[in-house]
């Protein structure tokens, strides 16, 4: 690593740092090695990463050479480039992410599809209220907020500076005003009292705590702990969102949480101790997994 990018060696072109980069990675047994090269490197000159093999022959300057090979350090140390660069692409929403929040994955795009199939329905008339506990970067609430410009959202998180970042986000894609931000943990921010909501979203943690040790360095050493802890069976958040969330919905609103590929079980089990749901549902990912449950409180 000392030897890299060092001035005076003959000129740092774009291709030559692209794979010396991702041989680098591989070498470090980081996957996506020419992924994570190409983005760090597009993120550092500004460029799109296909505009980094029309301009594959530019040499970088010093200065550019200094920026991308802290970049690379950082990487070879596992952390995640959504950290590195500051943003991840969600809904296709290009989002401000930071280690203070969790960072967006493709299979929660699962559950925004989830949940705009229930919104789609055509009962009741009127605006939704929807409600997403949570909220961490603001990615669900706001996925679902340009999608359905007549709703009225409400996000909640216990983490200040989660909110912050999600405040900035929803600013950034024109809905910071149709969202509601309230500090508090799950459900404490908001009243039972009517009207209530017709949608209540929520990725909770669901990792088991005795796994969590087994999770890549990236998600290990740089995500919040406290978005992945689900307790010793996964489900502590889960069990309590389904068992609390009747008092917060509408008669036939529905709850959809992001849960474990192998938690069907279980949260059928919590569901049915409930006692106010109608039969719960279970969606797969894109990778053939039980990743979304939808529960409709009963009439």
């Amino acid at each position: 690593m000392s030897r890299m990018i060092q001035e005076g060696e003959g000129a740092w072109t774009i291709l030559k740092l692209m794979s010396w980069t991702r041989d680098y990675f591989d070498s470090r047994n980081i996957e996506s090695a020419r992924a994570d090269a190409e983005i760090l490197l597009a993120h550092c000159l500004g460029l799109r990463r296909i505009d980094l093999y029309v301009q594959h022959e530019k040499p970088l300057t010093g200065e550019e050479l200094a920026v991308f090979r802290e970049f690379v350090k950082r990487r070879a140390q596992r952390e995640p480039v959504a950290y590195i660069t500051g943003e991840k692409e969600f809904w296709s929403l290009p989002l401000k992410v930071a280690p203070a929040v969790l960072i967006p994955r493709p299979e929660t795009e699962c559950l925004v599809e989830t949940a705009l199939a229930v919104l789609s329905k055509k009962e009741p008339p009127g605006p939704r209220r929807i409600l997403d506990l949570g909220t961490g970067s603001g990615a669900i609430a706001l996925a679902l907020a340009v999608e359905r410009s007549g709703d009225v959202f409400f996000a909640t998180d216990r983490s200040v500076e989660a909110l912050s970042i999600a405040r900035e986000n929803a600013r950034r894609h024109g809905v910071g005003d149709r969202i509601s931000f309230l500090e508090g943990d799950w459900f404490t921010p908001v009243s039972a009292a009517e009207p209530g909501f017709d949608l209540i979203v929520s990725n909770p943690p669901y990792i088991r705590r005795r796994d969590i040790e087994g999770l890549q360095p990236e998600i290990r050493q740089f995500e919040p702990g406290g978005a992945l802890d689900g307790g010793s069976d996964g489900i502590d958040c889960l069990a309590h969102i389904i068992l609390a969330a009747p008092r917060y919905l509408r008669p036939s609103g529905s709850l959809l949480l992001e849960m474990g590929h192998d938690q069907k079980l279980l949260l059928g089990e919590v569901a049915q101790r409930a006692g106010c749901y109608e039969d719960a549902m279970f969606f797969r990912d894109y990778g053939g997994h039980d990743r979304v449950l939808q529960l409709r409180k009963k009439h």
